[in-house]
């Protein structure tokens, strides 16, 4: 039998099975602080300014890394060095041997369960198109 490409190594997934592994929760979309001092990362609630929501998808996703240039693309190259993904993204969880959970839509079969997990952002993110330029982001700092 085989295995489900998701529990297959990363670096041997196709392009369209890489993309099905994204669970589209957004949480990597969320703006980051880092303090100059520690070194440690806050997330704020703040998304990227093209991060449509509620439906949790980049209205510029194929040329996203052009148009904001902060935008980290995530690749097997690069999922293990990147400590800006939360511990639920399913490619930290692949890299790192470990499953997906039950709420993932590939296990699942809908987005349902993720939402319902508390996974999504759709509910917490602001998108920085509303906001007003030179926001002090700390005022919505949602992690430490």
């Amino acid at each position: 039998m085989n295995e489900p490409f998701w529990q297959r190594p990363l670096a041997t997934l196709n392009h369209q099975e890489w993309e099905a592994l994204c669970d589209r929760c957004g949480r990597c979309c969320l703006q980051q602080l880092q303090d100059s001092d520690s070194g440690k990362l806050f997330t704020t609630a703040v998304s990227c300014r093209y991060l449509a929501l509620p439906a949790v998808t980049c209205n510029r996703y194929a040329d996203r890394a052009q148009q904001q240039p902060d935008c980290v693309t995530i690749t097997p190259e690069n999922v293990t060095t990147l400590e800006s993904l939360p511990v639920s993204c399913s490619y930290r969880l692949r890299a790192s041997g470990l499953p997906l959970p039950a709420w993932h839509p590939l296990l699942s079969g809908n987005h349902n369960r993720m939402l319902n997990a508390g996974i999504s952002v759709r509910h917490i993110a602001i998108s920085a198109a509303v906001l007003k330029q030179n926001i002090d982001l700390t005022e919505f700092i949602i992690s430490d």
